[in-house]
């Protein structure tokens, strides 16, 4: 599933990140992301880990969620949606090999610094403020598995096999560990963290590790364009906000009437917010919003 550019493209080039072993293509709204080591199966080494970081803060930096505007002052597109697939046959494999003889090697404070790394490589994807895609085919291993787990909705073929495979090694899911928690729960994550075997695509959606199995790679490109002319209907930040709601509630301390009294204060501000108002207005007036793409 890997995507080329188009001539037709509008591309946004402004400061944008210059990378190695991944792809960062800009389509108005739409940010596509390709991992690009498929000699070695996408494998995360430290480049691409940085380079997927400085990609990650860089959209993040110019979404609609961010800057509260659809467009830039140069009238180039705002983004709002953020798509991420693997070149080659496999999404992504893991941990390079090269990378985890190394750290046998390594001292505490070394590894300790590479699972920093990989704690914001997933934490950016996780929080990103875009509505973010994942297109999958062949195998999605540890990390890469980490990664379909902080994606709001991935995208799969038939083929595809995802597997916690850390404990073959004997280490563990750890640093992508509360991502996959979350997303499925305690029994389930504890389950393929011990097991650290492959599911195949049909368990993957029944347990909620993704989303949608699509049966070609052609298939699954019209199933993530089908996914993001969805989201552009939406209010860019609602959708921004929405993300922002799990994240408070994944992370609240306080009481249950606490919380009960946040969501009403959260409510009220969306309600009077420039968009919420423009999203009331076009219902009433039977009008698209403002944001969708018909509109100018």
């Amino acid at each position: 599933m890997v995507y080329s550019e188009c001539d037709n493209m509008k591309s946004v080039t402004n400061n944008q990140p210059e990378t190695e072993l991944c792809k960062l293509i800009i389509e108005g709204p739409v940010a596509r992301i390709t991992l690009s080591r498929p000699d070695v199966f996408n494998a995360l080494n430290i480049q691409l880990i940085s380079e997927l970081i400085e990609i990650f803060d860089w959209t993040s930096s110019r979404s609609v969620s961010t800057l509260g505007e659809l467009k830039d002052s140069e009238g180039n597109e705002n983004l709002r949606v953020l798509v991420l697939n693997g070149d080659g046959r496999h999404f992504c494999a893991g941990a390079d090999i090269n990378m985890m003889r190394d750290a046998g090697a390594k001292s505490s404070e070394e590894n300790r610094i590479d699972s920093e790394r990989l704690d914001r490589l997933f934490n950016s994807l996780w929080s990103h403020p875009c509505f973010t895609i994942g297109a999958i085919q062949g195998v999605a291993l540890g990390g890469g598995a980490g990664l379909i787990a902080c994606m709001d909705h991935v995208i799969v073929e038939p083929k595809t096999r995802i597997a916690l495979s850390e404990g073959k090694l004997g280490i563990l899911p750890a640093v992508i560990g509360p991502y996959v928690y979350r997303r499925l729960g305690s029994a389930q994550f504890r389950r393929l963290a011990m097991l650290a075997s492959r599911i195949g695509s049909e368990e993957a959606l029944r347990i909620g590790m993704v989303n949608q199995v699509e049966d070609s790679p052609e298939d699954a490109l019209v199933a993530v364009d089908a996914v993001i002319s969805e989201v552009l209907t939406t209010g860019p930040m609602a959708v921004g906000e929405a993300k922002r709601l799990a994240l408070t509630f994944d992370r609240w301390t306080g009481t249950d009437e606490e919380l009960r009294l946040w969501t009403l204060d959260k409510t009220s501000e969306m309600r009077a917010s420039r968009e919420g108002q423009e999203g009331l207005a076009s219902f009433l007036e039977k009008r698209p919003a403002d944001w969708k793409p018909d509109q100018e």
